[in-house]
């Protein structure tokens, strides 16, 4: 059980966060099974997994994490199209949350950046953009929206003036 509070700890450490005073918060995690592999590095969250810390929020039904000697790499939470994987968090820049859903959500840590794949939903402040795909670089909060191959799903942009 220590293994598993540490883990989570240096999980968190190593997020960039949108509100500062969010790392200081306590990490709470809860899924119906874990595993956790210290060699690897690979973790799994699996069940209605849900990860809360401070403003952020991420549930999906599976939550997968590969970490490094430094912290975590790489974060990938996977829904389904009836239960799509979903990520919000408050932002400092911004008068609202962000809030991101898609059947599969990656949270690359050290690029800053989060892909999100099938039927992919974000809402930035007052606007909200959708499409098959969705990439949206943190750092300088720059979103690229792409629709499905077969055009049967098309790039959505709603903005508030």
């Amino acid at each position: 059980m220590n293994k598993i509070i540490l883990l989570t700890a240096i999980f968190f450490s190593t997020f960039t966060y949108a509100l500062s005073e969010d790392a200081q918060q306590p990490i709470e995690i809860e899924a119906d099974s874990v595993i956790v592999d210290e060699i690897s590095g690979f973790n799994e969250f699996s069940g209605n997994a849900e990860v809360k810390q401070g403003s952020l929020f991420m549930t999906a039904e599976l939550i997968e994490v590969q970490t490094n000697e430094d912290g975590v790499e790489t974060m990938r939470a996977t829904g389904t199209t009836d239960k799509p994987a979903k990520y919000i968090q408050t932002q400092e820049n911004q008068e609202r949350f962000i809030e991101a859903t898609a059947i599969i959500i990656i949270y690359d840590v050290i690029e800053g950046m989060i892909f999100l794949d099938g039927s992919a939903h974000l809402i930035q402040g007052f606007d909200s953009f959708s499409g098959d795909k969705l990439n949206y670089d943190i750092d300088n909060d720059k979103v690229i929206v792409e629709s499905s191959s077969d055009g049967t799903e098309r790039v959505k942009f709603k903005i508030a003036l």
